[in-house]
């Protein structure tokens, strides 16, 4: 399985909305150097660690990287809860995403991943946010995006979404999977700038 990670930084999209990193790899997809269960579990002791709790939205991988953290004991100490928004019909109903924002720029889009982000903050009470919307495939959905591509957008209260697209292939699990683990790395990441802020 491969991916092609592009995180535009420095750069905004076509519509406004600020992407990290402005440059496109393809690296093979590494298999984790740790199981995804140590992986989950690492990032629960950062949150506990940070007194944080995470809500999440979850579209192409319907849950995956919510099970993942809450397979981990003591999980209920930073796991607020999750939305699991797979249809169109579900963003707009659980998170507010407005379905001209769905019109204009597709449910696998940086857009959508901010708005579902935004969404989890607004209508939870956790302290950050994680979305993942994508195409697993095998089929497409009509559009021009291609099959494999999954946006994740995180953030905090207070601050705009974080939103990085990665394209992957593979078998529609294995990209369900790898979209989850990048999840949590998303978020991951997103504490330990806070943390490197915290002593610059």
């Amino acid at each position: 399985m491969q991916k092609v990670n592009d995180r535009r930084a420095a750069g905004k999209h076509s519509s406004g909305t600020r992407i990290l990193h402005d440059t496109r790899a393809q690296v093979p997809s590494p298999k984790s150097q740790v199981p995804l269960e140590s992986l989950a579990a690492t990032l629960a002791a950062r949150l506990a660690e940070q007194n944080k709790t995470l809500a999440l939205a979850e579209s192409c991988t319907a849950g995956l990287a919510t099970a993942l953290l809450a397979g981990v004991p003591g999980a209920s100490r930073v796991l607020w809860g999750s939305y699991v928004t797979y249809t169109c019909e579900a963003k707009e109903r659980m998170l507010a995403v407005p379905r001209a924002l769905l019109e204009r720029h597709g449910a696998v889009s940086a857009e959508c991943a901010c708005a579902l982000a935004r969404g989890a903050l607004e209508q939870s009470g956790a302290d950050l946010a994680a979305a993942v919307t994508g195409l697993a495939g095998p089929s497409g959905d009509g559009s021009e995006t291609p099959v494999g591509t999954v946006w994740i957008a995180c953030c905090r209260r207070g601050e705009e979404p974080r939103p990085q697209v990665f394209h992957f292939t593979g078998a529609r699990n294995e990209v369900r999977l790898a979209a989850a683990e990048e999840t949590l790395r998303a978020v991951w990441s997103l504490l330990e700038n806070k943390a490197h802020d915290r002593s610059a």
